[in-house]
């Protein structure tokens, strides 16, 4: 186990520097910081100086060595738009992302493997049907028209829920919430939805193939004979083993939901980091494009990482074939 854990921790510190030198190369090849901070105006002398102070005049492996420590530091410099730390930017826009990351796959999970589930047992019903072609509506759509559908449903038609911002939130020291605020889960009802769809849709379809490929074992059929009620035969024996690929694939979705919240932050306006990247593309604001990078690629990092060890203490194969490659 500790072997395990080390190789995969070596590898995620290759994946991190990797990703550090693209983000790095951003700085070198997009734009010149200098001209962005100190307009076409500056005399040749200002733009040197502010070269000499920033330690653009280094040679690249110093200024990469540098990048590298101020990222682990969580320094990525200040916002050319904004003028601001771009790590106080970060902190101040990731509870809004994680928030609406973590209801988009709670829901896609809470209604995913039960829709499932009941598609492969009802297998050829209406009922299964139905949800296999609502599922392969969820994995066809563009998640920008899904939140304009629903837009146009709830908020401009009903007029039932909002269609932008976050709404009211909770400050708990240096995180907000919409959790404990009435107006904030209104607010995030309509964003988390669209952004669950494929989720859900995807999740579906993978319980389903998995659970009609574990039917059709060796060992289902004998706990049958037995005699087993068919709830414990499906719920007990079937769905537990179905579930082993499901942790690996929704450990990867989260990590998806984070990174890909782009769009649906934009359709929505909503205030978190997938809308300021979006902005820092716009303006070319490279120190904030940077950070985003790294952060969302330590964010797979971390998720795979426990997705593994999640894997490796569900599934007990791995250990037996561990164990038996070791003797």
């Amino acid at each position: 186990m500790l072997a395990f854990i080390l190789r995969r921790l070596v590898q995620a510190v290759i994946v991190m520097l990797t990703v550090a030198f693209i983000a790095f190369m951003l700085f070198q090849y997009v734009g010149d910081p200098v001209t962005n901070l100190l307009g076409q105006d500056a005399t040749p002398e200002q733009r040197d100086r502010l070269r000499a102070d920033l330690g653009l005049d280094q040679p690249f492996p110093v200024q990469f060595a540098r990048f590298v420590g101020n990222a682990v530091r969580g320094e990525f410099g200040l916002s050319l738009r904004q003028g601001r730390k771009v790590s106080a930017l970060i902190v101040e826009r990731f509870p809004a992302t994680m928030e609406l990351a973590i209801c988009a796959g709670v829901l896609a999970l809470v209604v995913g493997i039960p829709l499932g589930v009941y598609a492969a047992l009802k297998r050829g019903g209406f009922g299964a049907q139905l949800a296999m072609a609502g599922s392969l509506l969820g994995v066809s759509l563009p998640t920008f028209l899904i939140g304009i559908l629903l837009i146009l449903v709830f908020a401009v038609e009903l007029k039932v829920l909002p269609s932008f911002g976050r709404g009211e939130v909770v400050a708990i020291g240096a995180w907000t919430t919409g959790f404990l605020s009435p107006v904030g889960w209104k607010h995030l009802i309509l964003p988390s939805v669209t952004l669950c769809v494929f989720q859900l849709a995807l999740i579906m379809r993978l319980v389903r193939a998995e659970m009609l490929e574990v039917l059709r074992t060796d060992y289902i059929k004998f706990a049958k004979a037995r005699g087993l009620p068919n709830r414990a035969v499906y719920f007990g024996h079937a769905l537990k083993n179905t579930l082993v690929p499901v942790i690996t694939i929704t450990g990867l979705q989260l990590g998806s939901l984070i990174a890909f919240a782009i769009i649906t932050e934009t359709v929505f306006q909503w205030p978190g980091m997938g809308l300021l990247f979006i902005q820092a593309v716009q303006f070319a604001d490279i120190p904030v494009m940077a950070a985003y990078l790294c952060l969302i690629a330590l964010i797979f990092v971390v998720i795979n990482l426990i997705v593994d060890l999640l894997y490796f203490a569900v599934d007990p194969r791995l250990r037996i074939d561990k164990a038996a490659a070791g003797h």
